[in-house]
C-alpha cells in the first residue's frame, strides 16, 4: 500500500511529508557515520530502501513516535489529536521510506501523576477528594467500573483509539516506573542531579526554587505524591532522603516506582529511556519542550524532533481542558459526524487555532467529502495516488473507493423540509434521487443520514426561525414556482439550479447570494444551506413547489 511512493513523497508539500523528511534526516544523522550516510544517500536516491535497511543494521531499530495522555481527566478531542497527528507523520514517513524502516507509535499515559485537580465532569467527587494527590492509578474509580480512576481513563482512551483503528503501543507510566524500565535513566538523573537543577531552577519562581527537586517521592505512609525537597542524595545506594508528611526523614530508592519525576524531567526521561524520535505537542508547551530538551542533553541523549500545533478552543474561545470538560468529547463528535471527519479536522491547518464545538461538524464533514471526491479525480488523472490530498492522510494511504453522492448539509436540509424522523423516511427521497441506491450500496450515505437526524434534532430544530418574505422575495418566489412547474419531467439538479439562478436575477437580487439566503430563511428557517438545485432534485419538484407556496402563505413563519 505504501510502496512505490518515495519519489512522490520527497516532493510532497503537505505538512506530514515535510515532517517525515525532517525525521528521516534525523535518523540518518544519529544512527549512521559519515561513510554510512554517503551510502544511504546513494541508495535512497535510487529508491532502494530494502537494500538500505539490509546493508545498514542501525536502521532496523524502529523509529519511535510518541504522544502523551494525562490520565487525570477523561479523554477529549485534543487527546485524540495528539495521537492522530503523529500517526499522519508516521504514515508519511512509511511512504517516504517505502515502509522499509520499522516504526512504532507509543501512546504514553501519565497515570502515575498525583491527582491535583478534581475534574468537573465526573461523579463521586467527594471520594476523589479523599484520594487527592495519590497517583491516578491509586485513586478509586468514581465510576465504579475499574480498579482505579487511571485504569478507567486509560480504558476510555484505548477503546476509542482501537475503534478508530490506530496502530499503537500503549504504555502506562505506573507500569514503566515500577517495572524498572526507567531505572537506568532515574539513576542517571540522581547522578547528574546538579546539572538537572541548574536547568530547572531558572525556570521557577523564587518560592518554588527553594523547595524544588526533580524527584517527587511517593509517601510510604499515605501513598501520596509529595512535592518535597530532596534533603540527601546517595548515588551509590541509588536513594534520596526527604521529609514525609509527618516530618519524619525517610529514605527511598529512586528506582522501582518509589518516586515520580516532575513533569519536565519526566518528559526528558521518557524521551531518553524510550529513544523517542518524534513528538507533537501544543503551542503552549514550546517553553517546556525547550527545557526538557536541555535535560535530555544533560543526560547524554538527543531530544526528539518536535512539531508544535495550535490549540483547540471551545465556543467561548477558551482553551479546552480535560479537567474543565469543556469543548467536545470524542463521543459527542461521533454522535454527529464520522470518525473520518474528525481526523480531517485534526489534519487541516495544525498551525492555526480552531474552535472545537458542535457547529464545526457539518462543515468539516462536507470538506472531508469534497477532498475524498477530489482524491479520486486526481488519482485517476495522474494514475497515481494523490498523496498530498487530506483524504490520503485521513485514511492512512487507503481512502475508500467512493464517498457520498449527497453532502451532509444537503441531508440536514432534507431532514428539515421533510420533517423526517427516521432514516427510512430519508431513504424514501434518496432512492428516487439515486436510482438503485440502498443503505447497503451506499454505506457512507446511510451513516451520514443517521448523523444528520441526530444533528438536526439536537441543534437545528431548536434554533429554526422562519420569516415571511419581503415583497421583492415574494415576487421572485412566485416566479420560481412558475419556472419549476414548467420544467420537463425528470429535470436534473443542474437544470433546476439554472432556473433558481434566473428567478433571482430577474428578481433584481444583488448580490445573488441574498436570493439564496432568502430561500433558506423563508423555507427552511435558517440563514445558509446547500446548493438549492440539488435540494429540489432530492426533495422533489412538486414538494418544493408546495413548500414555497406554504412559505408565501405565511404558514411556515407562523408555525
Amino acid at each position: 500500500m505504501l510502496q512505490g511512493l518515495s519519489q512522490a513523497a520527497r516532493e510532497a508539500k503537505s505538512w506530514p511529508f515535510e515532517q517525515a523528511r525532517v525525521l528521516l534526516d534525523r535518523v540518518l544523522r544519529l544512527r549512521l557515520d559519515d561513510s554510512e550516510r554517503d551510502l544511504a544517500a546513494t541508495l535512497i536516491a535510487q529508491g532502494k530502501f530494502g537494500e538500505l535497511v539490509r546493508t545498514l543494521p542501525a536502521l532496523t531499530e524502529p523509529v519511535i513516535f510518541q504522544c502523551g495522555y494525562g490520565a487525570s481527566g477523561l479523554p477529549h478531542m485534543g487527546t485524540f489529536g495528539e495521537a492522530a497527528r503523529p500517526t499522519m507523520v508516521r504514515n508519511a514517513f512509511r511512504a517516504l521510506t517505502e515502509d522499509a524502516i520499522p516504526t512504532q507509535l507509543i501512546v504514553f499515559s501519565d497515570d502515575m501523576d498525583g491527582l491535583r485537580k478534581i475534574p468537573d465532569n465526573v461523579p463521586n467527587r467527594e471520594m476523589l477528594e479523599e484520594d487527592r494527590d495519590k497517583p491516578v492509578t491509586s485513586v478509586r474509580d468514581p465510576f465504579g467500573e475499574h480498579e482505579s480512576f487511571g485504569a478507567h481513563n486509560n480504558a476510555r482512551l484505548r477503546a476509542f483509539l482501537d475503534g478508530f483503528g490506530f496502530d499503537y503501543t500503549f504504555m502506562s507510566s505506573t507500569e514503566t516506573y515500577r517495572s524498572g524500565r526507567f531505572d537506568e535513566v532515574l539513576l542517571r538523573i540522581l547522578e547528574r542531579f546538579d546539572a538537572v537543577m541548574a536547568i530547572m531552577l531558572p525556570t521557577l519562581g523564587e518560592e518554588r526554587r527553594a523547595t524544588y527537586s526533580p524527584f517527587l517521592p511517593i509517601s510510604p505512609k499515605s501513598g501520596r505524591v509529595l512535592q518535597a525537597p530532596t534533603l540527601e542524595r546517595n548515588v551509590e545506594k541509588g536513594t534520596i532522603v526527604f521529609a514525609d508528611e509527618d516530618g519524619e526523614r525517610t529514605e527511598v530508592p529512586v528506582t522501582g516506582g518509589h518516586v515520580k519525576l516532575q513533569w519536565r524531567p519526566d518528559w526528558a526521561a521518557r524521551w531518553t529511556a524510550l529513544k523517542v524520535d518524534f513528538e507533537a505537542s501544543g503551542k503552549d508547551l514550546v517553553d517546556s519542550v525547550r527545557v526538557s530538551n536541555k535535560i535530555v542533553r544533560a543526560l547524554g541523549g538527543e531530544p526528539p524532533e518536535a512539531f508544535h500545533y495550535e490549540l483547540f478552543m471551545d465556543e467561548n474561545n477558551q482553551k479546552i481542558s480535560k479537567s474543565k470538560g469543556n469543548g467536545l468529547t470524542m463521543e459527542e463528535w461521533l454522535r454527529y459526524g464520522t470518525p473520518e471527519s474528525l481526523a480531517y479536522y485534526m489534519y487541516q491547518s495544525p498551525k492555526s487555532a480552531k474552535r472545537l464545538f458542535f457547529d464545526v461538524i457539518p462543515k468539516a464533514t462536507d470538506e472531508y467529502l469534497s477532498h475524498l471526491d477530489a482524491y479520486h479525480r486526481a488519482t485517476a488523472e495522474k494514475n497515481a495516488p494523490a498523496i498530498d490530498n487530506p483524504a490520503w492522510h485521513v485514511h492512512r494511504g487507503a481512502p475508500p473507493a467512493k464517498g457520498s453522492p449527497v453532502s451532509f448539509s444537503l441531508l440536514l436540509n432534507l431532514v428539515s423540509a421533510a420533517d423526517a424522523s427516521t432514516k427510512e423516511i430519508l431513504w424514501g427521497f434518496l432512492e428516487r434521487y439515486i436510482p438503485g441506491a440502498t443503505p447497503q450500496s451506499e454505506p457512507l450515505l446511510d451513516k451520514l443520514a443517521g448523523y444528520a437526524l441526530n444533528y438536526y434534532e439536537d441543534f437545528v430544530k431548536p434554533s429554526k426561525q422562519f420569516r415571511s418574505p419581503t415583497d421583492q422575495e415574494r415576487a421572485a418566489m412566485q416566479d420560481l414556482v412558475a419556472r419549476l412547474k414548467a420544467l420537463p419531467a425528470g429535470a436534473d439538479a443542474e437544470a433546476i439550479q439554472n432556473e433558481v439562478f434566473e428567478a433571482g436575477k430577474q428578481g433584481g437580487f444583488e448580490p445573488l447570494r441574498a436570493w439564496f439566503g432568502a430561500l433558506y430563511e423563508v423555507l427552511l428557517g435558517q440563514s445558509t444551506g446547500p446548493r438549492f438545485g440539488s435540494f429540489v432534485a432530492i426533495f422533489g419538484v412538486e414538494r418544493t413547489i408546495a413548500l414555497i407556496e406554504r412559505g408565501l402563505a405565511g404558514e411556515l413563519a407562523g408555525a
